[in-house]
């Protein structure tokens, strides 16, 4: 077999298969930015490789994947944490004119050149973790060109970084002050007239929206979420993150790939999921920085069979959080998730959340040579250690 680099005395966590796919003695080809062989070193053919590298001993693991972020912003809202050790809650501070809105002021202001260099630093942060692929969305804009911003910085981000960047459009964040008072008619352009425009410049990969009491109703996600399916785009929701408003198994009824916080789904909304498919998106740096003490229903989740994926939510008022391994630390130590589920939350799963089952997420030919190779005794280590570093090499496409 021909190929341009195999990895060699490796343990692997192909995350394929029972008790995450492990291997013990085994070796990873890859040619051309794919994955040609992944398996046990005794099955494995004949390579003739340019390259090999002896992983001696360590493992490899598909590259992460945080399928959920906010990394493209402008500004600084820790004042607002403070306010909130102080007793203030999120909604007080949202309906004061701060949250998403003080973000919104800073992020109209700044040019795709700003923004990529605001956001070059967390998203360095994340790859010094094995992060190979990344979501971002836009919602910081409010207005057609500030939204355009920050999806072309979003796009920057992916050329000037080896990483795969999935862009989603969230212009259903918060009601902008222009359109105070007149929600209905700010959704109505989005669906009729951004929508359409952003996704016609190619810089739309999925549709989001927060259905929250202090955002949009599900009657006006519903409407935004049939002008993206008419444009062939696929949607994801922020849903039952501070209230139920049933907008999980809303968005499991246009078939969405993921439903996303989830601390008050109800069974109606599991059961909506497990039948369309839809990821439940877990989020406890959003939970712990918040200090919530509603958990998603994660017995409820796993025994409905619905698949769990985990990100960062990495944003600049709810969950500043740039460590992937954390949040899957997290996982586990707040929301009861075991190893397995941690770690599949940030590959296999994960990659299905974003739409990219079978090109990434597992270590099985036909998917992108996305890899992590780690100084680590056990799987375990991944999600045991907080603060750790122990990312060996990742590899993206191949190199």
């Amino acid at each position: 077999m021909q190929c341009d680099t195999i990895w060699t005395n490796a343990r692997l966590a192909t995350m394929a298969g029972p008790a995450l796919g492990m291997i013990e003695n085994g070796v990873v080809a890859a040619r051309n930015g794919m994955i040609t062989y992944a398996g046990p070193a005794a099955a494995a053919p004949t390579f003739q490789a340019a390259q090999t590298v002896d992983c001696q001993g360590r493992w490899i693991t598909p590259g992460l994947i945080d399928a959920h972020t906010h990394l493209v912003f402008a500004g600084n809202r820790s004042d607002e944490w403070e306010a909130r050790l102080a007793g203030a809650t999120y909604q007080d501070i949202a309906r004061a004119g701060g949250g998403i809105m003080a973000t919104v002021r800073a992020t109209r202001g700044a040019s795709v050149d700003g923004l990529v260099a605001q956001a070059l630093p967390r998203l360095d942060a994340l790859l010094a973790q094995g992060v190979t692929t990344i979501e971002i969305k836009s919602g910081y804009g409010l207005t057609l060109d500030a939204e355009r911003t920050m999806l072309r910085a979003a796009r920057m981000l992916g050329m000037v970084r080896p990483v795969h960047v999935v862009t989603t459009f969230l212009g259903a964040h918060a009601l902008p002050p222009e359109w105070a008072g007149d929600a209905d008619g700010y959704i109505a352009e989005l669906a009729d007239h951004w929508l359409p425009t952003l996704a016609g410049e190619g810089l739309v990969d999925a549709v989001d929206a927060f259905c929250e009491g202090i955002a949009f109703s599900p009657a006006q996600v519903d409407r935004l979420f049939h002008a993206a399916r008419a444009l062939g785009l696929p949607v994801r929701l922020h849903a039952e993150q501070l209230s139920n408003l049933g907008g999980a198994a809303l968005a499991a009824g246009h078939g969405a790939l993921c439903a996303d916080h989830l601390e008050h789904l109800d069974d109606a909304g599991v059961a909506a999921m497990a039948k369309s498919g839809t990821v439940a998106m877990l989020l406890p740096g959003a939970f712990y920085f918040m200090r919530e003490t509603m958990k998603p229903p994660i017995a409820a989740l796993r025994a409905a069979g619905v698949p769990m994926a985990i990100a960062t939510d990495c944003n600049p008022g709810t969950s500043p959080l740039t460590a992937l391994l954390l949040a899957m630390n997290m996982g586990a130590t707040l929301f009861g998730l075991t190893v397995e589920e941690c770690l599949m939350g940030a590959t296999v799963h994960a990659a299905r959340a974003l739409g990219l089952a079978g090109t990434v997420g597992q270590l099985l030919p036909g998917q992108r040579a996305d890899l992590a190779i780690w100084n680590i005794a056990r799987p375990a280590d991944l999600v045991h250690g907080m603060g750790a570093a122990p990312l060996h090499a990742r590899i993206w496409s191949g190199k």
